[in-house]
């Protein structure tokens, strides 16, 4: 009898019952995995079979109807032949999805959600004709995903392996990470990348052109953008020349109102033409809100890009780095004209001989002149940025967070700062806006307000931006975390001198060191060109650095270092999980690590990690005084993965693995239970990313599909695993809690009773 007649697509192949997988891997990326031919079985027609005009309705059903399905048992009545397969029309089963489980409306499928979580989806090797359920949060989340990501590679119908919505959570989520989130991250400057890039989600501005900043001295750079705003007008892409000193704040004030974005490396590329052309480096930007080249998140995301070889993107951050460095006199706080006069914490050595160090063998005069050029640069960022005035403290010889800035910050929400602004407009008879722009303007003086901004802009340079640790008083505190990265800063420089450039580095760039021992004596400046850097003044210089900071902030009695006001000269007694930066940068003496360890991590440790400080030091909330964002019970990848490496550095592996469980089994429950999602902090003790401080959480609004997580806690995920061994990695894609896995004693398991939908709930309830 001959075979019925199928509608099929003309582009489409067809398989045999037996041939399902192809030789393919089932698990390979969706660029991949999506742009296959259509595929079809064959080996079984049904009467009913639609294939071409696919339309799956089958509905689940339940127990009150009369023909209830068969409850299914923790086995299959018959084995399965092969790996199951399913037939699926893309628009109709993501229409169906949302409809059905979507119960909220956020075009995403939770726990939260109240919809049965269940669907029937047609196997391919019976062209549909044969269904099987689809059951629970996280296979019907995958399905969504998948769906949403089979549509936008233009797939009307797929042929999806059970295997994709059924894949061991973790390796869902690393896979994601290293085949998805960092190419979604990836962003150029030049001809074909500006688009993407000039998009700032921050610019409060009435001009919304787009807008590109050159450094002064570099023509060609400055001929290419002209060259691309004449061969693409629909950009309406202005393009200015920075003059020679343009980190100047009267001047960076005035762009505050035309911000644009500040040019980074390029290199020239053959423009197969027989000639050159200019091409931009690659780079990763934290994503969501943020899209720009940042500081210390790029370190951060740097780990995650070295753990999944892409060694060469992160290369090009350092690149961009030494540029910054060059042209903006400092590695900003993002490459947008509003952040021209600030920094963040430094890195750059850290980030350098990581990457160094895993750079090919086979050219090693390329990677060390590379290398030279990263340390050159860092010495330059170190003598006129962190030890000179008005960051460098001269009595304590402690560096702080002090940068220049006037007015108000540009890139902040509207409604930011009016309920500090509001008491001087009301003292002036003013509206908070007109207040605001005769401030900026000078014509109103109020010295009160511009030492409460003196104090904000010292916290987003921090990277803390906000806490109470810092409130009012960032600028004059000498900060554990920024003098122990300098520490490491300086051990960095001295090593590479000593053991990659022959112990004598000769500088490049003219400017002016800060001589050591300080002295306020200008006679004793000397001028970077004049002499070759050696190793033994960076190691005095480290070991004096820590000399300072064991006299200024550790505490003995409490075991832990603490934050020194230049101002008040006393410690700040706020408990931060910043003191075990430390360890990272083994300034700690053995003696102080079993102290902070012993005596002090448990301050900080909860059921996902570590809090960026603790409940006491935060003081009491209300609506006066609500929560920020850096503050308990909010735990974040940059503390996470410090206090990780500060650990091993010690030996104290345990804890390491303890906390990188902890961490990796709050973002995997997510991951689970809330679509993929992987945001920019969580709240660890609610094991909740549905944060109410603040801006809220970045990197969870998306449709469908997550496409980019979030940069750094993308690496704290890649970075983590790093520390799990063979069990503990199987338990947290078992989504086992961790004081199941390394058990409690009774009357100490705090929330962790809880069920992971009870605290999703009462997260909501805060909202």
């Amino acid at each position: 009898m001959p075979r019925p007649t199928i509608a099929a697509p003309a582009n489409a192949t067809f398989i045999d019952h037996d041939d399902v997988n192809h030789g393919e891997n089932v698990y390979d990326d969706a660029r991949t995995y999506y742009t296959r031919k259509e595929q079809h079985s064959r080996s079984r027609t049904y009467s009913s079979s639609q294939l071409g005009t696919y339309n799956p309705k089958t509905r689940p059903t339940f127990g009150h109807h009369a023909h209830a399905r068969r409850r299914r048992l923790s086995h299959d009545d018959k084995p399965i032949a092969a790996p199951r397969r399913f037939l699926i029309d893309v628009d109709e089963t993501i229409r169906l999805v949302l409809e059905q489980e979507d119960t909220d409306g956020d075009f995403q499928i939770s726990i939260t959600d109240s919809g049965p979580k269940l669907m029937s989806l047609g196997t391919a090797t019976s062209n549909g004709f044969k269904t099987f359920d689809i059951r629970g949060t996280y296979m019907l989340s995958n399905l969504l995903q998948e769906l949403a990501l089979a549509r936008d590679h233009g797939r009307s119908r797929i042929v999806l392996d059970e295997a994709r919505l059924t894949e061991n959570p973790v390796d869902r989520l690393s896979r994601m990470i290293r085949t998805s989130f960092w190419h979604a991250l990836t962003r150029r400057i030049d001809g074909d990348g500006l688009e993407i890039i000039c998009a700032d989600p921050k610019n409060r501005s009435a001009h919304l052109n787009p807008r590109i900043y050159v450094p002064h001295g570099e023509p060609k750079m400055a001929e290419y953008y002209r060259q691309v705003a004449r061969d693409k007008p629909h950009l309406r892409l202005d393009v200015v020349v920075l003059p020679p000193k343009c980190d100047d704040e009267h001047f960076v004030k005035s762009l505050n109102d035309k911000p644009g974005l500040l040019a980074l490396a390029m290199e020239e590329v053959d423009d197969g033409k027989g000639g050159t052309t200019l091409k931009g480096i690659p780079f990763t930007v934290p994503g969501a809100r943020f899209n720009e080249l940042y500081n210390w998140d790029s370190y951060f995301m740097a780990l995650g890009l070295l753990v999944d070889g892409q060694v060469n993107l992160a290369k090009g951050m350092v690149d961009h780095f030494i540029f910054e460095i060059r042209h903006y006199n400092k590695i900003l706080n993002g490459n947008r004209s509003y952040y021209l006069c600030r920094s963040q914490p430094p890195f750059l050595t850290d980030m350098a001989l990581q990457i160094y160090n895993q750079l090919p063998r086979t050219d090693m005069a390329a990677n060390n002149a590379w290398l030279k050029r990263a340390i050159q640069a860092a010495v330059k960022e170190y003598h006129t940025v962190w030890v000179s005035l008005p960051r460098f403290d001269p009595e304590t010889g402690l560096s702080r967070y002090r940068p220049g800035g006037l007015g108000i910050p540009p890139e902040t929400e509207a409604s930011h700062f009016t309920h500090i602004l509001q008491p001087y407009a009301d003292k002036h008879g003013l509206s908070v806006l007109e207040f605001s722009e005769k401030y900026n303007d000078g014509v109103l003086q109020e010295p009160d307000l511009d030492e409460y901004f003196l104090h904000d802009r010292a916290v987003r340079e921090s990277g803390h931006d906000t806490t109470y640790r810092f409130e009012k008083r960032c600028a004059n505190l000498a900060t554990v975390d920024l003098n122990a990265l300098l520490y490491k800063f300086e051990m960095d420089i001295g090593t590479a001198i000593q053991n990659v450039f022959g112990d004598s580095l000769e500088i490049d760039d003219d400017f002016v060191l800060q001589p050591f021992p300080y002295t306020a004596d200008p006679t004793a400046q000397k001028h970077s060109t004049s002499r070759r850097q050696t190793s033994e003044e960076w190691y005095k210089r480290a070991e004096y650095r820590k000399q300072q900071m064991d006299h200024y902030m550790w505490n003995e009695g409490k075991s832990l270092y603490f934050d020194y006001d230049t101002v008040t000269k006393r410690q700040s007694l706020y408990e931060s999980v910043t003191a075990f930066w430390a360890l990272w940068a083994g300034c700690a003496s053995e003696e102080q690590a079993w102290r902070l360890i012993s005596q002090s991590l448990q301050k900080f440790e909860v059921l996902g990690g570590l809090v960026s400080g603790t409940e006491e030091s935060r003081g009491k909330i209300s609506l006066d005084r609500p929560n920020r964002q850096w503050d308990y019970p909010y735990a974040w990848p940059p503390h996470q993965i410090m206090t990780w490496v500060g650990l091993e550095r010690y030996g104290y592996n345990e804890d390491a693995e303890r906390l990188a469980y902890r961490f990796l089994y709050m973002m995997t429950t997510a991951f689970v239970d809330f679509n993929g999602v992987v945001p920019e902090k969580f709240d660890a003790v609610k094991l909740s990313h549905l944060v109410a401080a603040e801006y809220g959480n970045q990197g969870i609004d998306f449709k469908m599909v997550p496409r980019e997580g979030f940069g750094w806690m993308n690496s704290a995920y890649q970075v983590g695993l790093t520390f799990l061994n063979t069990s503990m990695r199987r338990a947290v894609s078992a989504c086992i809690s961790p004081e199941v896995y390394f058990g409690v004693a009774d009357g100490q398991r705090g929330q962790a009773a809880a069920d992971a939908l009870g605290l999703a709930m009462d997260a909501i309830t805060l909202i």
